[in-house]
């Protein structure tokens, strides 16, 4: 059985603890997987089972998103290191923090997590399969470490705010995560307006997910950049042949499906192993905008996409892959939306609305870079 850290405390601090104030006392949160888990206070201990959800947290411990993560997954400096050196130069006790396996391919390891001592594992909803098959839950409990899952990813609509809103508990900051919330909510309900109040011609889009990361065709079914595509009034071919929100489909099918637009996601995968022909896009790199652009052509020059109407019209694009993984899936549906209907979206700036949310809730400075189009100057 876990001790408790209040049990080691001597008797005046004990007291102390004991009159923390409102804030302090014990909450139940439910999780994105509908499980209600009960904390005697905010968390001091976290870790973080996907190192990207420092997207999130950082809207919400604004101060120092790290102040009370105590480990996380490597998936941020393996494949967005420009933001991790971005949060590792404003905070540098970040490159301290010990990397953590991932569950999902066995790699995690429960001695180490047990060694960090956490309040909470914090997990992506996606890993929960693999928690039950291994008990994890229990064998946690039995150490006094609870698991909190959220889910920026696999369903967007249903679960980013409540995800907000749980992170907010966590930490002991419900109304910060309140006006995060409110702001995402803002942002896609005005795309959504426009978007019902015409009567808008879909164009086929193609979502050509990590390109040159991995084998062609990756791509997004009806969730998460397949449905942000979708809010932004375009017709995900995606869709039409996956379940879930990610998979691929055979070069033959996009050929014969023949996109009107073509969309890549990419980021700087330098730190992922076998990356070689990516396009970087991403906050942090828009200097590097011509040889993104160049790798952008050579990706589309790929047999599946030769002759498609998005390649004969240049209708080409790439975006910052980590939108999915994210509360930033409003910025990517504005810019969508331009590329899919200018006309009709003629006044929205997408990058102004990413620096917004950068200077209302990010510790760091926003930098430009996270979309390109094949037509420089698009």
């Amino acid at each position: 059985m876990k001790i408790s850290r209040l049990m080691l405390m001597p008797a005046v601090a004990v007291l102390a603890a004991l009159s923390l104030p409102a804030f302090a006392q014990a909450f139940t949160v439910t999780d994105v997987a509908g499980r209600a888990v009960s904390f005697d206070a905010p968390v001091e201990r976290a870790i973080l089972g996907e190192g990207r959800m420092i997207y999130s947290l950082a809207t919400i411990e604004t101060e120092n998103p790290f102040a009370h993560v105590v480990g996380w997954r490597n998936d941020l400096w393996t494949t967005d290191v420009k933001s991790f050196d971005a949060y590792v130069e404003k905070f540098p006790e970040a490159a301290e923090l010990p990397f953590l396996g991932r569950l999902t391919d066995g790699t995690l390891q429960v001695e180490t997590v047990v060694t960090l001592d956490p309040d909470v594992l914090i997990l992506p909803i996606g890993d929960k399969t693999a928690a039950e098959e291994v008990k994890l839950e229990e064998t946690l409990a039995d150490v006094g470490v609870k698991i909190v899952y959220v889910d920026f990813r696999e369903h967007i609509i249903d679960n980013t705010v409540p995800s907000l809103h749980i992170l907010g508990q966590l930490f002991g900051k419900p109304e910060r995560a309140a006006e995060v919330a409110d702001f995402w909510q803002s942002k896609m309900d005005a795309i959504a307006k426009v978007i019902a109040e015409n009567d808008i011609e879909r164009p086929d889009v193609f979502m050509y997910r990590a390109a040159g990361l991995v084998e062609c065709c990756g791509t997004f079914g009806p969730d998460n950049f397949g449905l942000m595509v979708e809010l932004a009034g375009g017709n995900n071919l995606g869709s039409d042949f996956l379940p879930g929100y990610t998979g691929s489909i055979n070069p033959e099918q996009v050929i014969a499906s023949n996109p009107d637009v073509i969309v890549v996601t990419g980021s700087d995968w330098t730190n992922s192993p076998n990356a070689t022909d990516f396009v970087s896009v991403g906050p942090g790199t828009a200097g590097n905008a011509e040889a993104s652009r160049a790798m952008l052509a050579k990706l589309v020059d790929a047999p599946a996409f030769t002759g498609s109407t998005a390649v004969a019209e240049g209708n080409v694009h790439a975006i910052w892959h980590q939108f999915y993984t994210s509360p930033y899936q409003f910025v990517a549906i504005q810019e969508m939306a331009k590329w899919f209907h200018p006309e009709l979206f003629a006044d929205v700036d997408a990058g102004a609305t990413f620096k917004e949310f950068y200077d209302r809730f990010l510790p760091i400075d926003y930098e430009p870079g996270a979309w390109l189009s094949l037509k420089a100057g698009e």
